[in-house]
């Protein structure tokens, strides 16, 4: 099962502390459910992509891993104005646009993470057929191949923003494997959520000696603070060197850190997929729909600031106790494409997955998986986990 990695790292946390406190001043602002958002897209005239023709469902169901954030802005920009908010069940809806016209179907973005009980997105999927799309890792997808199997159309982010950080003024390494030695020599450790499937490649290649891991991480700064830069401590390189040096009272200084796709778990995070089975019957509208989600990425970088103001209003209005500021959102764009975490890969096309590196994933994961007993499916290949069928080739970042 996918645990809550994905999401709560230092962000759980503020679910105490300061984000506790947030929870008791904001209000949920109320949904509003006036108009049924079936109606609204039916009234309104399809522009040049119909996704009702091409047999998309009518309410495109689509469930993230966590709460709304600027990782998810290619997903909210498929949103046209006035979008239903339903802050009870955390999520938003409307008619799908592209390129500013209604496609003739509605999308319902739903949020992971507290919204779902921490379930993973698979489980969710499995559990509720109205669901189309989730966000499932790489990893995630070959460990549940054989119970819960998933399919990736689209990868919207080219490389896992997931790393380890530590403090430059304690620790001179530049790298996870050069940091090893440092925190053993220091009695410090890497504080992470354990079974992580990552931490298990790391030990397992050398990488990390087990004597320097605590797998107690329960998501707060409490314990990297305390510590005063002995230990090193997982995160998100999209947002926690941001929160730690500015928001984060206690510390308000920068973070070193190395992303884990660096040091050669280059998992593809939060794939866009579909339980595997429904891939036939959703062919027809993959083909319409995949360019489409490839075009609000692209649109969302381009001007992302209609959509970050959308994602902060969601996250008042879900009142989960969960903070996200503007300056995290505007980091967590500036950085995903400074450093490629967003980016064409290795050719000129926005979403599409490497091969190799799949094949790659596959063979570093099933062996991980398979000594604990969640064993993946037998005979498991790369291309029963991922499919470019659907990706428009010419559609990429400039």
């Amino acid at each position: 099962m996918q645990r809550p990695t994905s999401r709560t790292s230092t962000r759980a946390i503020f679910l105490s502390g300061v984000a506790a406190l947030t929870a008791l001043t904001l209000s949920a602002c109320g949904t509003s459910n006036a108009t049924a958002p079936a109606a609204r897209a039916a009234d309104q005239t399809i522009g040049s992509v119909d996704l009702k023709a091409a047999g998309c469902p009518a309410n495109v169901v689509i469930q993230t891993d966590w709460n709304p954030e600027s990782e998810h802005g290619h997903l909210y920009q498929l949103l046209g104005p006035n979008p239903t908010i339903d802050a009870g069940n955390k999520s938003v809806s409307g008619p799908l646009y592209a390129g500013g016209k209604s496609t003739g179907v509605n999308v319902e973005i739903r949020s992971g993470g507290p919204a779902i009980g921490f379930q993973s997105v698979a489980s969710q999927m499995y559990q509720d057929p109205a669901i189309t799309l989730g966000y499932i890792n790489t990893d995630a997808a070959v460990q549940l191949s054989a119970t819960m199997p998933t399919k990736a159309v689209f990868a919207p982010m080219d490389i896992n923003p997931q790393m380890i950080m530590w403090d430059p003024n304690t620790y001179k390494a530049k790298t996870i494997a050069e940091l090893g030695p440092e925190l053993a020599a220091n009695g410090g450790v890497v504080r992470y959520f354990g079974s992580a499937s990552w931490m298990k490649y790391m030990t397992a290649k050398g990488i990390l000696s087990e004597k320097v891991l605590d797998g107690s991480y329960d998501g707060t700064p409490a314990n990297f603070v305390a510590g005063g830069g002995k230990d090193a401590q997982q995160g998100f390189a999209s947002a926690e060197p941001y929160i730690y040096q500015n928001e984060v009272s206690a510390w308000k200084k920068p973070v070193a850190y190395q992303l884990i796709n660096d040091a050669g778990w280059k998992i593809y995070q939060a794939a866009v997929s579909v339980r595997s089975a429904d891939e036939s019957k959703l062919g027809g509208c993959l083909a319409k729909l995949v360019p489409v989600l490839q075009q609000a990425e692209v649109d969302f970088f381009k001007d992302p600031k209609p959509v970050e103001s959308l994602i902060l209003d969601l996250v008042k209005e879900y009142n989960t106790g969960w903070v996200y500021s503007q300056g995290v959102a505007d980091f967590s764009v500036k950085t995903m494409i400074e450093q490629k975490i967003v980016g064409n890969g290795n050719n000129s096309t926005l979403g599409d997955f490497d091969a190799d590196r799949v094949k790659t994933i596959l063979d570093q994961s099933v062996p991980l998986f398979t000594k604990p007993g969640s064993t993946p499916k037998p005979g498991l290949t790369a291309e029963d986990i991922y499919t470019n069928k659907y990706i428009d080739t010419s559609i990429g970042l400039k």
